[in-house]
């Protein structure tokens, strides 16, 4: 895909991208959420290929903060209801262009910020407005591996995907 060739920045929703949108809380309050270990190696991919990961969320949680960072993503944004604003400003705070970055989302609140994207994706079981407004849109529902394969796709696009797979044997 010619527009995925150009990406040098993928950001991610988190609830219903890096997850299959549940919120789960116990009766103290405590969060839970569940990530897809392959979800998470595509992440490590991209790191590994020299294309930077963020994550823009409209909610606040150490869960995320916590996962986000054992993968060493770098640019974690949460509490940003305006994702089109935060990730305007994390393109310009690099240096990119709009061309450069990817946005996957799920929801609505996530239309904006694909606009402002060079290359939108959203998850197979986004709402379907969100999926008509793509320009990719994912086999694999969130938090089930899309987000293993829209790094696929970026990859595979640039001609990485064999050399990073190799590269990443050896981590």
């Amino acid at each position: 895909m010619k527009k995925a060739a150009l990406i040098r920045l993928t950001v991610f929703d988190v609830d219903g991208v890096m997850t299959n949108g549940d919120l789960i809380f116990d009766v103290d309050g405590k969060e839970y959420k569940a990530f897809n270990v392959q979800d998470g190696f595509g992440l490590v991919m991209l790191r590994e290929a020299g294309i930077k990961v963020a994550v823009i969320s409209a909610r606040s949680s150490t869960v995320v903060s916590r996962r986000m960072t054992e993968l060493g993503v770098e640019h974690i944004l949460q509490d940003r209801r305006n994702k089109q604003q935060a990730l305007s400003g994390l393109i310009d705070d690099l240096g990119m262009e709009q061309q450069h970055a990817a946005f996957a989302g799920d929801d609505i609140i996530d239309l904006p910020a694909m606009a402002a994207a060079g290359l939108s994706i959203a998850v197979a079981d986004a709402h379907p407005r969100v999926r008509e407004q793509a320009d990719w849109t994912s086999s694999r529902p969130g938090g089930r591996g899309a987000v293993r394969e829209i790094s696929e796709l970026i990859l595979e696009s640039q001609g990485m995907l064999e050399t990073t797979y190799q590269r990443c044997l050896s981590i």
